[in-house]
């Protein structure tokens, strides 16, 4: 089953958030947990999956260097979102190996790295047309503070919030832990009447959510 004799494993998440409740590392854990026997170090990142620059994974890849050791990560996207980073890590002299998909060769790999980076993409350009938009209607952007609403409007919308995650944070988690995008998420909940704090839940409105109310 197993590819190679020792594996360093890296994990990433996007937020401090993700890092200090675990939610996110735990998940790449489990999915990683069939190679712990052959798992001989652990690296783990806070950092965007937009930003090539991460000093725990280039600690990792020296690693795999010095023990003729393949990387392991649970997903392609753990490593980056951003195709020509992927494939110069693939051209590094380094084994990548994804527990989600062990067998990946050549052409899997470069298919999963263009999909990574089309995804972050598409996640930027909605968030970007949705600001657009709510902007031209003439929502005022950004949070509520106590000059625009008062400090009683902020804690309403807070105990709102707090309400929506009780009932949408848990689903939400499972299915992103499971592999879903943000949008296959909000069309669920969407499908099964978890309330929304607008009309219904759309990506951009399930990522804030993972990543500013897990742990909380």
């Amino acid at each position: 089953m197993f590819r190679h004799d020792k594996y360093v494993l890296y994990l990433r998440v996007s937020t401090d958030k993700q890092g200090r409740s675990q939610l996110g590392l735990e998940a790449q854990q489990t999915m990683a947990s069939l190679y712990m026997d052959k798992v001989i170090a652990t690296y783990t990142e806070v950092e965007s999956g937009k930003i090539d620059d991460r000093p725990e994974l280039a600690k990792a890849l020296a690693h795999c260097q010095r023990e003729d050791a393949a990387i392991l990560i649970a997903k392609l996207d753990r490593l980056s979102r951003s195709a020509s980073f992927l494939f110069t890590l693939r051209d590094s002299g380094v084994e990548i190996e994804a527990a989600d998909m062990p067998g990946m060769g050549t052409l899997e790999f470069g298919i999963r790295a263009v999909f990574a980076q089309h995804e972050r993409e598409e996640i930027s350009r909605r968030t970007k047309a949705a600001l657009a938009e709510k902007k031209a209607r003439g929502v005022k952007l950004g949070s509520p503070t106590p000059h625009r609403g008062g400090a009683k409007t902020a804690a309403t919308i807070k105990n709102k919030m707090q309400t929506i995650c009780t009932k949408a944070l848990p689903l939400a988690q499972k299915l992103r832990d499971h592999g879903e995008s943000y949008r296959a998420i909000a069309s669920t909940l969407n499908e099964t009447g978890v309330p929304a704090y607008g009309k219904q839940w759309h990506d951009t409105g399930v990522r804030n959510m993972l990543e500013n109310y897990n742990g909380r």
